[in-house]
């Protein structure tokens, strides 16, 4: 059983990062309960069909049915009632069944089957294209204008670079919950890879479409 925070646009991925300004009542709960309670919560995006809201609020909200639960390693409250989180990847999971709480927040059963190979540190990484990653990544950041700290990308693992751009990446709801499915490490390297080269050929052609 496991509480699950909605957050459109939002994902989390094994071994990497996701920090979070909570602010919310129901979601100031979450974490105290969770910090309670092993320090384990679960990043869900709400259905597509809910709207835009970030968090849409109440417990009959439809659900995407995968997300990944995540350790809270740090946390740090703010004179305003806020409580910044740092949480860290463990694994992705299917959506189970809800179990009814008296809780602001939602409760559910998850199952973690489907993705056991995400409980293996670096499980894929031998296979990432690294080399084409990189070079796509820098292409990326160049026609954005945009700088990286590149001796933090070179000394980090595949995974841990892999599933970090997949987090801080700035496309929507739909192209992060398609990275948070990959179903494999390299995959979601290939999906990086394609969703950039797509921004910068359309940037290219002139049509001034955007997947962002």
């Amino acid at each position: 059983m496991l509480p699950v925070f909605p957050l459109r646009g939002a994902i989390l991925l094994p071994r990497a990062t996701l920090t979070l300004n909570v602010f919310e009542p129901r979601y100031l709960a979450l974490i105290e309960h969770a910090l309670a309670n092993h320090r384990l919560l679960g990043i869900v995006q709400p259905d597509p069909d809910t709207g835009s809201d970030e968090s849409p609020e109440g417990k009959d909200v439809p659900l995407r049915a995968v997300g990944c639960a995540g350790r809270i390693t740090a946390f740090d409250e703010t004179e305003e009632g806020r409580m910044m989180i740092s949480l860290f990847g463990v694994a992705r999971f299917t959506l189970g069944k809800e179990i009814p709480s008296d809780t602001p927040f939602r409760m559910w059963d998850v199952d973690f089957s489907s993705y056991a190979d995400d409980f293996i540190s670096g499980h894929g990484e031998d296979a990432v294209d690294r080399p084409r990653l990189l070079e796509t990544l820098r292409s990326y950041l160049e026609a954005n204008n945009l700088s990286a700290d590149w001796e933090r990308i070179n000394s980090a693992t595949n995974e841990r670079l892999v599933n970090t751009l997949a987090i801080l990446s700035p496309y929507g709801p739909e192209e992060k919950q398609a990275l948070l499915q990959a179903k494999t490490l390299p995959e979601r390297a290939e999906a990086l890879v394609a969703l950039a080269e797509m921004e910068l050929a359309s940037r290219d052609d002139g049509s001034g479409t955007s997947i962002q």
